[in-house]
Formats: structure tokens, sequence, C-alpha cells
């Protein structure tokens, strides 16, 4: 029996797994219910269980039935398990039920998707070699990714390749991404805090006007990109968050500014930054003010190496279901924090498409959105497919 065979067999039993997750949601490094719920079940496949990694991390290790010269082989398939800090929109009957926690990025669906290629593969081990079934807490923004490898991942469990997969609503069901080299941004987040001198709105004179200067440093880093970075480079600056003021008539004595700052390559990330600090320092000294900079680099760019790119990609393509497979097209802007295992192993992050004709189509991070079930077998059977191919 095929990965989808047995996976199509399944499909009901993922989805009400899946659903259940969903409506369960827990935020990076809260996910106690969830991973336990995962290493239970990887106990009931007869899957050796390992807990507490990185917090609330999972890893599962499955050892293939044949032996093979250079069988000692090992790879590394990783699932994210966490949810996001916002309010759910949805009507169905597997919405969230904890206020302000949503699974708003498909992580519920990863999950699921893992814990039946891990099903299926217990059930046959028709490979040599190892397997080890990364199951991560935190990768929204908390980096749980990098709290797994600085508490032993690769040390205990050595990978000789790692590969994930995201669900995409941009992409049509059936549709795989698979690029060579940087696939997503490197993403760093800033506060900028600017300090002026208080006075009445009658006399601003008598003060430093933080409003003002937040004006034109807002206006400098939305230029900074375009002026001072090659236009056939890729740098983005967001500001999310302006806070300041209490009162209609005074000028505040501060102003707090916060964003995320997106690049594709080292350099042009090292550049950004440096012209960053340097144009708000700059900028609030010209009105007489001052500005504190908390400028945080938190994800690399998430980088696939091209051969197991390759083989992940020929993979995908062999899976029923799957219609296209993209080896060319332009990175993604997010941020990913597979990122830092990529960092320090080969490997490749696939985007799978999940947009059906009436659902799938909500982007991520939108209280309307929801995981596609229909996607649960195909990213399923490719995990699993991807272990019989490399560890053939």
């Amino acid at each position: 029996m095929t990965p989808r065979q047995r996976l199509d067999q399944l499909h009901a039993e993922l989805t009400a797994w899946r659903r259940d997750f969903h409506a369960h949601p827990e935020i990076g490094f809260e996910e106690k219910r969830t991973s336990e719920l995962v290493a239970e079940r990887l106990q009931g496949f007869g899957v050796e269980v390992h807990r507490g990694l990185g917090g609330t991390g999972v890893v599962g290790v499955i050892r293939g039935r044949h032996q093979a010269s250079g069988s000692n082989r090992a790879i590394g398939l990783r699932a994210d398990m966490d949810a996001l800090p916002m309010e759910e929109a949805n009507g169905f009957a597997h919405r969230s039920q904890t206020p302000g926690r949503m699974h708003a990025c498909g992580h519920d669906g990863h999950t699921t998707m893992l814990l039946g290629a891990a099903k299926y593969l217990a059930e046959t081990r028709n490979f040599a070699g190892t397997v080890h079934l990364i199951f991560q807490p935190a990768e929204e923004g908390l980096a749980g990714a990098k709290a797994m490898l600085d508490d032993g991942l690769f040390t205990r469990f050595p990978c000789d390749a790692v590969y994930a997969i995201h669900n995409s609503p941009n992409l049509p069901l059936g549709t795989v991404k698979a690029l060579t080299g940087t696939a997503m941004a490197a993403i760093d987040y800033f506060r900028v805090v600017l300090r002026g001198r208080s006075a009445h709105g009658a006399h601003p004179h008598q003060g430093v006007d933080t409003v003002a200067i937040a004006g034109q440093v807002i206006g400098v880093l939305n230029a900074l990109p375009s002026r001072h970075v090659d236009a056939l480079e890729s740098a983005i600056i967001s500001i999310g968050q302006i806070h300041g003021g209490t009162s209609d008539i005074v000028l505040p004595e501060t102003i707090e500014i916060r964003g995320s700052v997106r690049t594709l390559k080292p350099e042009v990330r090292d550049l950004v930054e440096r012209l960053f600090k340097r144009a708000v320092s700059l900028t609030a000294e010209a009105q007489g003010g001052t500005a504190e900079i908390d400028y945080r680099r938190a994800y690399p760019a998430t980088v696939n190496t091209p051969e197991e790119t390759a083989r992940a990609a020929d993979c995908a393509a062999a899976v029923p279901g799957v219609t296209e497979v993209q080896r060319e097209g332009d990175p993604i802007l997010a941020g990913e924090d597979f990122a830092f295992m990529l960092e320090r192993s080969r490997g490749a992050y696939l985007m799978f498409g999940q947009r059906g004709a009436d659902k799938g189509g909500v982007p991520v991070h939108n209280p309307g959105y929801d995981f596609n079930d229909d996607l649960l077998p195909i990213g399923a059977s490719y995990l699993a497919g991807l272990v019989e191919q490399e560890l053939g």
C-alpha cells in the first residue's frame, strides 16, 4: 500500500485530530495539551518518544526495518505546533474554544500531517536508517526552533538533512513551491522611543515636539529602502505600532514606534540596520530630541540547499493529488524559524497550496482563516514518501 492509499484511509481520523487541535489552540511555549496529545499518539503508534526539548517540544524516533550499507543515515521532519494570540471570527463547530487564541497559520494542520506520516511510517518501516519527527513549539516570533537546537536537538538526534512544509492559501490545492536557495526572508524587529520635551499645545515652541519628530522619522524610514538599497534587492521596513500622548492639548514627552524589517541577503540586512540606526538618531537630533533604539535580529533567511530541494521537489511531484511543482519563483518576505535548523543542517522548506474552490483561500494570520483538511493526506503522503525516498 502506498503512503497516499493508506493516508486516504486515515483522512477522517486526521481531520478529527486537526479540528481538535484547532479548537484548543496554545501559543508559544504553552503547548502543553498539544504536545501531550502528540506524545500520546506517537506512543500509541509504537514510536520512541522524547519530551521537553526546548520547553514543550517533542521528538519521535522511528527506525527502519531494512538493513543496508550506509543505513545509519537519519533525516528530520519538522512541524510547528503553536497558535497565535488573536481572536477567531469563524463560526464553525471546531472554532477556538479559548478566547484570544487561534490557529490562524495552519500549525494545527502541520502537526496533524506529521502525525499522519508517523502513523504510516511506524506501521510499515519500509526504509533503512532513522527518521526524527520534530514537533516544535513557538514558531510565531519566539524562535522555538532555536530553543530546541540550544537544548541539544541535533546533538541528541543527528540529522543528515531536515525538511518542513507550510500551507499556502495563495497557491491552489495541488500546487507545491520548492525554491532552491533563499525561500523566505530574514526578519528583524525594532522599538524606537523618541524623547523630547512636553509643552502646552498653545506654546509648542517651549517644547520639543515628539509627534513632529515621529512624522519625520516615519517618512525617512519609508524612503530608506528605495533610496539607499539597490532596487533589484529586497528590503521592507514596516511600522506596526505608534504610541504616545495622553491629552489633546499637550505635546507628549515620548513617542514609541515599533515594527519589522525584512531582507533576503545578509549584506542587505547589515546595510539596512546600519542605515536605520543612523537615520533615526540623526532625524531626532536635528529636531532637538533623542532616540532610544532597540533593534533585534529575530530569524535569519530560510535558505534551502540545492540537492535536498531538488529531491524534495521530485518527491512532491510523485504524490497523487500534486498537479504542479514550482521550482522557480520569488521568495516570500515572511520570516520562518525553521531557518535556524537550515543554518545547522542541509534541507528544504516547501510550500503546499491549500486554496480550493470554496475553502482554504483566507490568508494566514487572519481571524477568518482555517486550514483546508483536503491537504492533510497530500502533505502527510509527501512527508512519508520523503522518508522512503531518502532512506531507501
